[in-house]
């Protein structure tokens, strides 16, 4: 299996490792992330005692390795999470990082054990029977007590979370080199006839077209980069993908049902969880936040009124300027004047 992307260069593998990290810590979960071929990217994070001494025992780590692989192709298989039983029992989750249905490496988390039986789960490798394997085990007794025991439902929200979210870290990743890569050849376009008044070709200009828009977006990020380093984290992690997708298409108009539909949840359900979340109704809770978010582009730009309008993704100017008088009791114009008086 081969693939167009390598994690390598797409990536900070240092920076990744930190996140891979924290993730591990709050999670519980011991992870570790591998490129396509299989072949370890990062270090460990937090493996478990236990899963140390068994992946260090030449006769046992190789039934670690084939779980590790049927993990990975299941993964790949189905495209999505696929949690498993080892060969001692113990809870794993192979991950697939895919982008534009190219697998490119898998992120592996785990070692831990359920409290319930709620998930109908496989022991893809089987050890035969084996007196030395047993003394091992029992020598072990206390490192596998101590393992991490989660809930049926934990373990399938953490990897629901961890799915959406290495593979929107990765495809954010991809797009703004593939915009680096565009502005350097842009940069190295040269006309080919100087003395002719030939117009470019169509697909250079479509190209400057897409990194112009890739280039506005950056900017209108970095100026309300302020609402978007309190970006909203969720307590209830079967949101979390519905506040990420929010925050991250500003100019859409987002609808419940495809939030639902995004964290695989009912309509109705999603609502009361919303709600539960946030204390407020979705319905007032994304228009808020688009005013927010119109309030740092009337304090930091020139935008005009229309052109803010269009990048928060309302239908027209003047519903735009009814919901702003809403939540603020006067119009985008006033606002901008008070405070560029004020300032």
């Amino acid at each position: 299996m081969n693939s167009r992307f390598d994690l390598h260069r797409i990536i900070d593998i240092d920076k990744w490792h930190k996140l891979q990290d924290s993730l591990s810590l709050v999670t519980r979960m011991a992870i570790i992330t591998v490129d396509y071929k299989g072949v370890p990217v990062t270090k460990h994070s937090h493996c478990q005692a236990f899963c140390q001494a068994v992946r260090q025992d030449d006769a046992l780590s190789s039934y670690c390795q084939k779980c590790d692989a049927r993990g990975g192709l299941e993964a790949v298989r189905t495209n999505k999470p696929y949690v498993y039983k080892c060969h001692f029992g113990i809870i794993d989750i192979a991950i697939p990082i895919i982008i534009d249905n190219q697998y490119i490496g898998a992120i592996m988390a785990g070692q831990i054990k359920l409290r319930d039986s709620d998930l109908p789960l496989e022991q893809i490798v089987t050890r035969p029977a084996n007196a030395e394997t047993d003394r091992k085990f029992k020598a072990l007794k206390n490192e596998y007590r101590s393992l991490p025991i989660l809930s049926s439902e934990e373990v399938s929200t953490i990897a629901e979370m961890l799915f959406h979210l290495c593979n929107y870290i990765v495809e954010e990743a991809i797009h703004k080199n593939a915009t680096i890569d565009m502005y350097r050849k842009t940069l190295s376009l040269e006309p080919t006839n100087t003395t002719t008044s030939i117009p470019p070709a169509a697909p250079a200009y479509e190209h400057l077209q897409a990194m112009q828009n890739e280039l506005s977006s950056t900017l209108i990020d970095t100026k309300i980069q302020k609402s978007m380093a309190n970006a909203y984290r969720s307590s209830n992690l079967t949101l979390q993908p519905a506040f990420d997708y929010i925050y991250r298409h500003k100019r859409e108009n987002v609808h419940l049902r495809d939030m639902a539909n995004l964290c695989h949840v009912s309509p109705s359900y999603f609502s009361r969880i919303f709600t539960r979340e946030t204390g407020e109704n979705f319905s007032v809770f994304v228009p808020r936040l688009k005013i927010e978010w119109a309030k740092q582009l009337l304090e930091t730009t020139d935008l005009s009124v229309n052109q803010i309008s269009d990048e928060m993704g309302f239908a027209d100017p003047g519903y735009f300027i009814k919901t702003f008088k809403k939540f603020e009791s006067l119009t985008p114009a006033v606002y901008r004047k008070i405070y560029i008086k004020h300032d």
